[in-house]
Order: C-alpha cells, then sequence, then structure tokens
C-alpha cells in the first residue's frame, strides 16, 4: 500500500479490526459458510423469478401502504427494495419537470458550471456536452416535493418497517419515524445515448468504516459474533452511533431508505438503477473480507471516503442477483436499504429523458439534526449541501426556493421549529 492510496492513512486500523474481528469469531468459517448458503438460496430464488419473467422487486400502490398483506411486507423487508407507485399524480410531476430544466437553462447553469470547473475540455471529448447529475439542491420542485404530504406520509411507512426499538439499552427509540429530516440531495437528466454516468456497483453511506468504526461494528454485532440468524437489516440499533470519514462521496445523514422520485418513465435498459435486491447481503459482505484469500491490509477493494465497491473477484455470487428494476412511471418512487447493492447502468439506450429527483428517508434523531444545522446555513446562502462538493452554483439563481417558502412541515423537516 502506497502513500497515494486512501487507505494508507488506515493501514494499521484496518489490519488491527481485521484480526479483532477474527478473534470474536472461533467459528468464522462455519458462520460464513452458514450465511453462504442463506444467500445461495436468496440469489437462486432471485434467478428463479427473472427466468420466469417475474421482477425480483416488490411493487406496491401508494394508496395500498396501509392495506399491505404481511407477506407483502416480509418480502420488502427480505429485498430492501420497493417501488412505491403513484406517489404523485402526473401533471404536478411534468410540472415539476419542466420547471427543473428551466431552473438549469435560465440560470445558465451549463455556462457556469464549466467556467467554474474548467470542463470545456472535458465535454468536448464526450458524446454529449451536458452533464448528467446536476449539483442543484434548492430549486422549487425539489423543496417542494421533499416538504410534501405524500413523501412524508410514504416515509412514515418506510420508517416504520424499522425496528426502533431493538437492542436499546435506554429504552427509548433510536429515532422518531414519524418526523423526517430533509436531507439535500441533486437531480439527475439522463439523456438518450449518454454513457458518461455508469456506475459499477457499490453501497454508499461508508466503506472501510464498517469494518473500524466502533459504531458500525455495533450494528453488526450479530454478524461479527453471536447468533448470525439473529441478524436483522432492519434494526436500528446503533445506526445513529456510527461515524463516517468525511467525503463528498459519503452521506452524513442516517437513512432509513436512499431513493428517487421519477419525473419521467424509465425502467431496464434506460440508464437507469440496478440492485442486488438482497438486504442481508452487507452481512456477507463484510465477512468475506475477512477471509484467509484476502490480503491482511485489504478489505475486498473497500476504499476510505468512497462508496464501497462490490466486485466480481470477490463478490461473485451477489453479482449473479443484480437486476434492473421494472419499469416505473412518473410519480412513482424507488425506495433501497442504505445498505443495498446498487448500480447505474452504463448507457441509457432509451429514446427519452431519464429524470430523477434524489429524495431519500433521513428521519430525526441526533445525528442528523446536527447535520440539518449545518445545512441551513447552506440553504440560506444557497450554497451546496455540505454532503457534496462545494460548488455553489444556486448561490445567484433566480427562482430559487427560499426559507419563507417553507411550509410549516418543511420548516420541521429543516430542523427549525425541532
Amino acid at each position: 500500500m502506497n502513500q497515494d492510496d486512501p487507505n494508507f492513512p488506515y493501514r494499521e486500523q484496518i489490519i488491527a479490526a481485521k484480526r479483532s474481528l477474527r478473534a470474536r469469531m472461533p467459528d468464522l468459517k462455519e458462520r460464513f459458510a452458514a450465511l453462504t448458503r442463506d444467500i445461495e438460496a436468496q440469489v437462486a430464488a432471485i434467478e428463479n423469478e427473472r427466468a420466469q419473467g417475474i421482477s425480483p422487486i416488490p411493487d406496491v400502490r401508494f394508496d395500498e401502504l396501509e392495506s399491505l398483506s404481511a407477506a407483502t411486507i416480509a418480502r420488502i423487508k427480505q429485498r430492501g427494495i420497493v417501488v412505491v407507485r403513484g406517489v404523485f399524480d402526473k401533471e404536478r410531476i411534468a410540472r415539476w419537470n419542466d420547471q427543473l430544466a428551466s431552473y438549469i437553462t435560465d440560470n445558465h447553469y451549463l455556462e457556469k458550471q464549466q467556467a467554474k470547473r474548467g470542463l470545456d475540455k472535458y465535454f468536448s471529448t464526450l458524446s454529449s456536452s451536458r452533464p448528467q447529475i446536476y449539483g442543484l439542491y434548492w430549486s422549487k420542485p425539489q423543496m417542494e416535493a421533499r416538504q410534501s404530504e405524500e413523501l412524508a406520509k410514504a416515509r412514515r411507512w418506510l420508517n416504520r418497517l424499522w425496528d426502533v426499538n431493538q437492542g436499546n439499552q435506554d429504552g427509548k427509540p433510536v429515532f422518531n419515524p414519524d418526523q423526517e429530516c430533509t436531507y439535500a440531495d441533486r437531480v439527475r437528466q439522463r439523456e438518450p445515448g449518454d454513457a458518461s454516468l455508469g456506475l459499477s456497483p457499490h453501497v454508499d453511506g461508508g466503506s472501510i468504516e464498517r469494518w473500524i468504526d466502533p459504531g458500525y461494528v455495533k450494528v453488526y454485532g450479530a454478524v461479527f459474533g453471536g447468533d448470525i440468524a439473529s441478524y436483522d437489516p432492519f434494526s436500528a440499533a446503533h445506526r445513529t452511533e456510527t461515524q463516517e470519514i468525511p467525503s463528498p462521496a459519503v452521506c452524513s445523514m442516517f437513512r432509513t431508505f436512499q431513493a428517487w422520485t421519477a419525473l419521467t418513465a424509465q425502467g431496464p435498459g434506460d440508464g437507469t438503477l440496478n440492485v442486488v435486491p438482497i438486504a442481508k447481503s452487507m452481512a456477507w459482505i463484510l465477512l468475506r473480507a475477512l477471509q484467509d484469500d484476502v490480503a491482511e491490509d485489504d478489505l475486498c477493494g473497500a476504499r476510505a471516503g468512497r462508496a464501497m465497491v462490490i466486485s466480481a473477484e470477490h463478490h461473485a455470487l451477489l453479482m449473479r442477483a443484480n437486476c434492473a428494476i421494472p419499469r416505473v412511471e412518473p410519480g412513482d418512487t424507488v425506495w433501497w436499504h442504505p445498505d443495498l447493492i446498487h448500480a447505474v447502468e452504463d448507457k441509457h439506450n432509451g429514446t427519452g429523458y431519464s429524470n430523477v429527483m434524489y429524495i431519500g428517508a433521513a428521519p430525526d434523531c441526533e445525528k442528523n439534526r446536527v447535520f440539518l444545522r449545518k445545512q441551513r446555513d447552506a440553504f440560506e446562502a444557497g450554497r451546496s449541501s455540505p454532503d457534496f462538493v462545494a460548488e455553489d452554483y444556486e448561490v445567484d439563481f433566480a427562482d430559487r426556493f427560499l426559507p419563507s417558502d417553507l411550509t410549516p412541515l418543511g420548516r420541521r423537516q429543516m430542523g427549525y421549529d425541532l
């Protein structure tokens, strides 16, 4: 490992953590073998569904959330992902999509981006001169969606899939599932033919931290010791205690679900989301890095300050279950567990734009309130969200969403009235 490697400052911690974790698990080989059998069975089930033309990804209607069967809920929790359809009506979505396009054009985003980044030469080498992910956080469509009653209802329901009491020492819930904290993320406008946005399979929210951070080690306590069969990806215990390595590639809020809202129709082949729909896959990833064929200072390629890489070299079993999301319509939403492996198709082979607003679920807890305080300052000044590169395009943008535009619900979600 050389000094340019992002893991270099953590090399000794990685080695010490692997030795400590192995010492806690004298049955490591048996533990990993048992977990592998469980994962193999889930992979086989997903492969069988695909062979029959069945999407492995659960799909429900927004207006049916409160009446779903126990079997459907169990399937959502097993797969760690769900498409919730019809959250917004198509007329509202069409208006937001048009408003975003005008916001970008009227404020000369593309010209400002090229000038700020000096990317003229870079963009000239691409098939398109347009970016696909826009560093925008405070447009009216984004903020209106974030403070909408529809997403508030959806996120309350999704947050309640988590066990907020399991493993607590003080008897208090880990987070409040009924109160959301706004997490400002970006937008995607991917044009047909684009081949610049593909993302290989990965997991967000931290990489090497999952083995070396005391909070994460407690989150995965059942994996690293005790009864591995009792590991529950939806246990909230210790999830808000984790400490991520600061980076523009790492979310520093606790999210129960990552998500986006579809602004246009999109599906397989349209340059959109792929996932490995196995909620327990992180447990297997963690133990995989402790096997004898992985170097002592290596965690299957995980790098500090970056998304966790998932590779064919180390995770071929899981990659057999990689699949595209089903086709979604404008106003549908897609939600996935923060530990879920996901990717973005290398090329958009469709005929229309593939547009989304990234809006996940981040419930009220002290960890998220700390972030809200930093985010509010950025919001009021029109700067980039604190978790991302400080490009600050919107500081002087016309028609930016302002604090005076917040509804009472929006104010609470931004932390003004908590």
